[in-house]
């Protein structure tokens, strides 16, 4: 007997349950509380603790993607939830920590040069925005083994690493304000740019590695441990510097080939 269409019609429809996985966007609360806090710590003159905490956010902001797909529980609102906390702490704080360290000081040089200042923090932090939205546009699109424009965070570490590294070593902001100024004009630039960065996702950890990999490590580990910021600062920016450096190496190499179209002009 075949059941009446106005009963089937009026049977109640589950709705779905409505809600947010609490792990990974608690490691990006904890980032973001993190990035906040640096600002906090700027403003209060605090730099070494505002750099600390604003490379716990780095370690946490990698954190939260890998536990997300390793409990499967990803989802829109989490990648939109990330990518707002890191504008927060690795495109605003930043540059809040470089301009109250350092370039806050050109106004001494003179009326011009202060202006350059804040609007060299500006340009940073507009080219993190950028960089964000870029990403998130292109996400699925590009190819995973390389970023395109240097990463945010990565951006952030050079910054804060270098002012950590010269506030350890007792160098004041005011002193080196026009190579800050180069700096965080370097990173923000970098950011929006079509240089492409390796990304180290097609790692695999599970295979075996030349032992020469294992004693890179362990002597990162060992440099680390004498003089964290000098070590950290050296090898994001060493990172920052590798993708022109390989673009420019891949340019000549295109120009050295004889088939090449512009090697014929």
């Amino acid at each position: 007997m075949e059941q009446p269409e106005n009963q089937t019609e009026n049977q109640p429809v589950k709705k779905r349950r409505r809600g947010i996985y609490l792990l990974p966007n608690l490691i990006t609360t904890a980032a973001l509380f993190a990035g906040f806090y640096g600002i906090v710590a700027a403003t209060q003159g605090k730099f070494e603790q505002a750099a600390v905490a604003i490379f716990i956010a780095m370690v946490l902001d990698g954190l939260d993607g890998r536990v997300a797909r390793m409990t499967n529980t990803q989802s829109e609102f989490g990648a939109e939830y990330d990518s707002l906390a890191d504008m927060s702490s690795f495109g605003l704080a930043p540059a809040l920590v470089m301009y109250e360290w350092s370039l806050s000081s050109l106004v001494n040089v003179s009326w011009h040069w202060g202006k350059l200042g804040w609007l060299a923090a500006f340009l940073y932090v507009a080219s993190g925005a950028l960089r964000l939205a870029r990403f998130n546009t292109r996400a699925s699109n590009t190819d995973k083994r390389y970023f395109q424009g240097l990463p945010s965070p990565a951006a952030a570490a050079v910054v804060v690493g270098f002012v950590w590294a010269c506030f350890d070593n007792g160098i004041k902001g005011e002193d080196v304000s026009i190579i800050s100024w180069l700096i965080i004009v370097f990173a923000g630039v970098m950011m929006v740019s079509n240089v492409s960065y390796y990304s180290f996702k097609d790692i695999d950890f599970h295979n075996k590695v030349p032992f020469i990999a294992m004693f890179v490590v362990v002597m990162i580990f060992v440099f680390a441990a004498i003089d964290p910021p000098i070590t950290l600062f050296g090898c994001f920016m060493l990172y920052a510097l590798s993708g022109p450096v390989v673009s420019i190496l891949r340019r000549f190499k295109k120009r050295g080939k004889p088939n090449s179209p512009e090697s014929s002009q």
